[in-house]
């Protein structure tokens, strides 16, 4: 087997508190920027943004937190970003029965103790990635569960529990859990407009939701206030930059207007909550294969290494240079011209952290979208 192309980190979007987005303090960056690692040759595999602070892991298992929080840690293997905690997975003690979750004050500058710590036992005869190791994976700010190719909802307090199933608590009345009401759910519930539908990636932000099916295609739903749906809406239109009214086929060269539109001509209706999943389709067919979702924004990798961004756009964190919002989703010309394929996309609450490595094919760029 071929070794693995080592690759790097880019950042861009909020970074007024001296997160590690290349840039200092009180900036904004529009277009994506080589991260600043925590040390020199630091080889980061993980990075997990809340609004104040970075947290980034290495593969030699070193957490480093920039930011309105600081402090290091070794023995890490994940990291999960938010305001109100930061939550670690470690290795755990040599002698115990798995790895241990631990729950943290962003300000303590992971000194001390824990504010609480879970150890995860691995089931018996249980492979969830090469040599057998467990896996927990903390995610955004609230999130779905994906167990055997099926897709569910819960709200409730953060935790873990049986295969691939991982939580928090969000606000629901914006349609997130994408079950057609704005209601709580109590109990695990099967996202019924999508059984039968396997699934390969989940993410959530503030109020959406997105999912990636095993064949590539992309299901969105929630609150759509800043197009981060990628539908039609108000916001924007009144704004007068990313919807056109009339009729007919949008054209694909033009990466600041879309047709809103019925087959019959009539102009569609904006969209402000979409409760039930809706199917989305990228230009040119493409397909995708990851998708990370921020505040007010969502961004999606392509299988062929393509980065895609939409929604709020008020501090670069979709990193087309500039701050405007879109409700369509566009490429990110950075990674085109720089000749890299994109692997990776983690979004933090207003800004944006990618993963690509150098494209291995000779010949001349990729036509602009």
């Amino acid at each position: 087997m071929a070794e693995e192309r080592r690759g790097s980190w880019f950042g861009f979007g909020f970074c007024g508190f001296g997160q590690a987005l290349g840039s200092g303090r009180g900036r904004q960056v529009h277009s994506p920027e080589p991260l600043a690692t925590p040390g020199p040759g630091a080889d980061v595999c993980r990075v997990s943004a809340s609004w104040s602070y970075t947290a980034v892991v290495t593969r030699g298992g070193q957490l480093q937190l920039s930011g309105a929080a600081d402090g290091a840690a070794g023995g890490c293997r994940d990291a999960w970003a938010s305001e109100a905690l930061l939550v670690v997975l470690r290795a755990g003690p040599a002698d115990g029965p798995g790895p241990e979750l631990q729950a943290w004050a962003p300000g303590s500058a992971l000194r001390g103790e824990p504010l609480w710590t879970h150890t995860l036992v691995p089931e018996a005869g249980r492979e969830d990635a090469a040599g057998g190791e467990p896996q927990a994976r903390p995610g955004p700010e609230w999130e779905v569960s994906v167990g055997r190719g099926r897709l569910g909802t819960r709200a409730c307090d953060w935790g873990r529990k049986g295969r691939g199933t991982r939580w928090v608590s969000p606000s629901l009345r914006h349609g997130q859990l994408g079950h057609g009401t704005l209601e709580a759910a109590p109990e695990p519930r099967l996202l019924e407009a999508l059984q039968g539908l396997p699934m390969a990636e989940v993410a959530a932000g503030g109020w959406h939701s997105v999912c990636v099916s095993e064949t590539g295609d992309i299901y969105v739903w929630g609150w759509n206030e800043s197009g981060q749906l990628a539908l039609p809406t108000r916001s924007l239109a009144e704004d007068g930059k990313t919807v056109a009214r009339e009729a007919g086929r949008p054209n694909e060269g033009d990466s600041d207007m879309r047709t809103v539109g019925s087959e019959d001509g009539a102009p569609a209706p904006f969209i402000a909550i979409q409760p039930f999943p809706a199917l989305l389709d990228l230009p040119r067919g493409a397909e995708a294969a990851r998708a990370s979702c921020g505040s007010r924004h969502t961004a999606v990798v392509t299988r062929t290494g393509e980065l895609y961004t939409w929604g709020w756009g008020k501090y670069g964190q979709l990193g087309h240079q500039d701050t405007t919002s879109l409700d369509r989703p566009r490429r990110v010309e950075y990674f085109v011209d720089k000749r890299l394929q994109v692997r990776a996309v983690s979004c933090g609450l207003w800004n944006t952290y990618v993963y690509a490595v150098e494209k291995e094919e000779s010949g001349p760029p990729q036509p602009r979208a």
